[in-house]
């Protein structure tokens, strides 16, 4: 009895399969694994393509299954398929759909727990190329966003003007999104949170953008030719920036410059982290629930970056080893309602004696 790793999934969301077989397509297929050896199930739209591209041991045809079985779904083709090559057990991920898991009665079914493909923590040289050219992108937004707001025209009540209307946080969303587009990337979602939208540290941002306040751009778009992702954060005050946020600012760099000196492998990412928290509560920025909302520094210092713009390992409160070659972010932030919210985030590649910095973009608070 043979046991096959099997995915059956749309490999431009699913980043286990873009990972196995390097091939992007939006319609599900089925990707077997016996003995070491690799087999995608293509139909006739995808199948040339398929042998062209994907890195795989053999491209099996969908459309010659169906007429052999008699059947015309994929779903139907699965365990027929799966008999024909005397596999009686297969190891799944853990979202493996349960209509699929269904359809394979009389087989034994291993539900493998995270990650499935453990080398998809460690990032080849080619990966770290791949994942530099995302963050690229990023950068390039970076920049246009950045423009746009120093561009702007403070006028009346504290409001920023940019072509003769209030610069809104979806103005400064738009160029940055249609910047990267330009560039091969996909940008959504993309944060520019001012004052104490920031204060959320997932909300997107909306409305006027106003002097004086701080205003977060989170910048996190895939490279369509690849499939990887790139992440930077930054945080800019259009006009001068109160002595709290000129603080916050500050605390933020030392804090993620402490994460750049202390990482690298074999060192577990809580300790980190913890730093990074001392640091802020020695300071008298305390984390924690004031008047029904979190504030401080609550959420984690980082995450691994590849094929998901959030993956293992985390550099957070629980522990996590780092290893060569994993890709994370670097973000710690501050976030105070009232005041508004600071973060910074770089990515780095972690190396045995240290961590290489991707990122580029110059960290300024004042425009």
């Amino acid at each position: 009895m043979k046991t096959a790793r099997l995915i059956v999934a749309a490999s431009e969301q699913d980043a286990n399969l873009l990972y196995a077989t390097g091939f992007f397509a939006p319609d599900a297929f089925i990707y077997f694994e016996i003995a070491g050896k690799k087999y995608v199930v293509m139909s006739d739209l995808e199948i040339d393509r398929a042998r062209r591209v994907a890195t795989v041991d053999r491209v099996l045809s969908l459309n010659r299954y169906q007429k052999k079985f008699g059947v015309r779904k994929l779903v139907d083709v699965l365990p027929e398929l799966l008999r024909e090559f005397d596999v009686r057990s297969v190891e799944v991920p853990v979202d493996f759909p349960i209509g699929l898991a269904k359809r394979l009665r009389g087989f034994r079914i291993i539900v493998k727990p995270d990650p499935f493909f453990p080398a998809r923590e460690i990032k080849s040289p080619v990966e770290q190329c791949k994942l530099t050219a995302a963050l690229r992108l990023a950068e390039e937004g970076m920049y246009a966003g950045v423009d746009v707001i120093r561009m702007s025209r403070i006028g009346r009540g504290g409001y920023l003007y940019w072509r003769q209307q209030r610069l809104t946080s979806e103005h400064v969303q738009g160029v940055i999104n249609a910047t990267i587009a330009g560039l091969g990337g996909n940008a959504a979602h993309t944060i520019v949170a001012g004052g104490n939208q920031g204060c959320d540290p997932h909300e997107a941002g909306h409305g006027a953008l106003r002097a004086h306040q701080p205003i977060i751009l989170d910048i996190f778009p895939r490279d369509l030719k690849t499939g990887y992702w790139g992440d930077i954060t930054r945080t800019v005050v259009r006009g001068r920036a109160s002595e709290r946020v000129r603080t916050m600012f500050a605390l933020v760099a030392k804090g993620q410059g402490i994460a750049l000196d202390r990482l690298r492998a074999g060192v577990d990412g809580q300790t980190v982290h913890r730093a990074i928290q001392d640091l802020f509560d020695q300071h008298g920025f305390k984390t924690g629930r004031k008047r029904g909302r979190m504030q401080g520094f609550f959420h984690g210092t980082g995450h691994g970056v590849g094929l998901e713009i959030h993956e293992a390992p985390r550099v957070a409160a629980v522990p996590a080893i780092l290893q060569t070659g994993n890709v994370v972010t670097v973000e710690p932030g501050l976030y105070y309602p009232g005041t508004g919210g600071v973060r910074l985030e770089d990515m780095v590649v972690i190396t045995e004696r240290g961590c290489r910095n991707l990122t580029r973009f110059p960290k300024f608070l004042e425009l």
